[in-house]
């Protein structure tokens, strides 16, 4: 699809219907053999389908630590709680997952959502197994841990537990205050080096924050939750993720100054990514709220990778290359020097991990396992 040719609007859901979430549309998934879209015959027939509420389905995986080999990621494993995330950024790289689902990457992605409520159970038979071999695990890296369901479901809450409990370390990234329900567990595992949280804030601008991340906590918040957890004694770190080039590009330094003075320790910065579905989600998002910057948003996503708008490339797809992508990296460098930030990575330690008794174990007398 061309620059000049932007997304028809015909798949756009009316406002009413889709109040209080990111994406515009809900296409059918890539892997669905008819595409299907709702349109009026004339009758009013549009004013009777429902309002997208959110559901919550249940799954039941198998096993729960996720393995990857990408280079470009601290970590090698991670736990995902939740398929779909309430939060509804319209950025979101892990819409296009949904399409395994039968479902659409846009609406659905947000509002038809998957609890696994065994993860604790699966977890802590993992980790027990013979010959597993500890490393930090991230928590909340395809959907958020802490989105609005969790509250009610409490599965993140019970997976800190079991990770406690083996004294295995976790990183956290969130959007959600609600990681603040959690310092009676964060904070002794502090202690023992065995967590650091990093708050994810995309703007400082609330009114531009809504439009891109609905149900997400404010920007306030999330610099609150910062300083709180700092407070606590707990490592935080900020992500200015994703830089939206010519609409939140202008804010890296003034979201730097404002983590640092909350607290933050640690900062890192990813480049927009559009891949698959996302590339027309975030389009029509776009011609929707930022018309007069459409061409020129896309131009320099198309500068950044080659020529196309993502380019997945290990290396290349979290930040992009060529002059407007090495403005945005010496830019965050800059303001991270000048504001002493990263001069110091927290580094989690596996010397805690251990197996914990099950139940009817007996322990040694110098208090190991038997």
């Amino acid at each position: 699809m061309d620059i000049s040719a932007p997304p028809a609007p015909g798949g756009v859901v009316d406002g009413e219907r889709r109040r209080g979430r990111g994406a515009l549309s809900n296409a059918a998934g890539r892997f669905e053999p008819h595409a299907r879209e709702a349109f009026d015959d004339g009758w009013q027939s549009l004013d009777d389908l429902p309002a997208f509420r959110t559901s919550v389905t249940v799954e039941k995986p198998r096993t729960i630590i996720n393995r990857n080999d990408s280079p470009d990621v601290g970590f090698d494993r991670s736990i995902n709680p939740y398929r779909g995330c309430e939060h509804g950024c319209v950025y979101c790289f892990a819409r296009p997952t949904h399409a395994y689902q039968g479902l659409s990457a846009g609406l659905d992605f947000e509002t038809k959502l998957f609890a696994k409520p065994d993860a604790p159970e699966l977890l802590e038979k993992e980790l027990a197994r013979p010959g597993y071999e500890p490393r930090t695990i991230a928590l909340g890296i395809n959907t958020d841990g802490y989105q609005p369901i969790e509250r009610e479901w409490r599965l993140t809450r019970r997976i800190l537990e079991v990770l406690s409990a083996f004294g295995h370390p976790v990183g956290i990234v969130t959007k959600s205050a609600l990681v603040l329900r959690d310092l009676d567990i964060l904070a002794p595992m502090a202690e023992r080096g065995l967590v650091k949280v990093a708050l994810s804030v995309t703007s400082l601008d609330h009114k531009l924050a809504r439009l891109m991340e609905p149900r997400a906590a404010t920007p306030q918040r999330r610099l609150d939750t910062i300083r709180r957890l700092s407070e606590a004694g707990v490592p935080t770190a900020v992500l200015v993720a994703p830089v939206i080039p010519a609409v939140t590009d202008a804010e890296i330094e003034r979201i730097l100054d404002a983590a640092a003075a909350a607290g933050a320790s640690e900062a890192g910065y990813v480049m927009l990514r559009v891949p698959l579905e996302i590339r027309d989600l975030f389009r029509e998002w776009l011609l929707a709220h930022f018309p007069d910057r459409y061409r020129h948003v896309l131009s320099l996503l198309k500068e950044m990778h080659g020529g196309r708008e993502y380019d997945s490339t290990f290396g290349q797809r979290m930040t992009g290359s060529g002059p407007y992508a090495w403005t945005m990296a010496r830019r965050f460098e800059i303001a991270v020097e000048r504001l002493g930030l990263n001069k110091r990575h927290t580094r989690l330690t596996t010397r805690h991990f251990r197996r914990p008794p099950r139940k009817g174990e007996q322990l040694s007398l110098f208090g190991e396992e038997t």
